[in-house]
């Protein structure tokens, strides 16, 4: 059962409205990914916009959110915890936002060889981002589950930041793309990782609170 109530359970319902929205951006950009590396670049311009509008709901949470506690939700000792939590769950929604520019606006050849290896790693972030969304969820029910899944999202970053390391390896070292390619795809590929990084930055935010509220 929840910890706590009244305003403090209301800014829990907020940011897991505002949790989903970043999970939407991320799925945005996935998608987009996918339409992209298909060949079809003007479908994919086309999604940029949807992840620019959805980077822009998840923004305008972040702000409900800070507003309902500077309005008296918390103690004010806690309440700057979750104003940094807020916005380090935004800059998650940030990076893929980042990604999808550095993509549609530069518009490098696809790498044939690497198609499935590059949405695999869009989905590892992706996925290490949902282990810390569970972590999150948590911190008003289940203290201990919280930390657990923090812990699971520092491992898959870790795995996260592996792929991405093969991946701008064999960029680099192919003969098949290039200068310019290679320099984009490389930017590309670091702000996709930024996802998975920013969800473990957060992750470190959700163990501090969750380890004072344990004392």
């Amino acid at each position: 059962m929840p910890i706590f109530g009244g305003k403090e359970n209301n800014v829990f319902k907020t940011i897991d409205e505002h949790l989903k929205a970043v999970e939407l951006t991320i799925e945005k950009l996935r998608i987009l990914m996918e339409t992209y590396l298909a060949g079809d670049l003007e479908k994919a311009e086309t999604l940029m916009k949807e992840v620019e509008d959805q980077e822009r709901v998840a923004d305008e949470l972040r702000r409900k959110i800070e507003v309902m506690l500077y309005q008296g939700a918390f103690l004010p000792v806690n309440r700057g915890d979750y104003a940094r939590l807020s916005e380090l769950i935004d800059s998650v929604a940030d990076a893929a936002e980042s990604a999808a520019h550095a993509l549609i606006l530069a518009k490098p050849k696809t790498p044939v060889d690497l198609k499935e290896e590059i949405l695999e790693f869009v989905n590892t972030s992706l996925e290490t981002y949902k282990l810390f969304e569970q972590s999150v969820k948590m911190l008003n029910t289940n203290v201990d589950g919280a930390i657990e899944y923090a812990k699971k999202t520092e491992l898959a970053e870790e795995d996260a930041d592996r792929i991405e390391y093969e991946l701008v390896r064999k960029v680099f070292e192919s003969e098949k793309i290039t200068t310019f390619a290679k320099l984009v795809w490389n930017q590309v590929l670091t702000k996709i990782g930024d996802i998975a990084d920013r969800a473990e930055d957060a992750s470190d935010q959700v163990l501090l609170i969750a380890l004072k509220r344990r004392g």
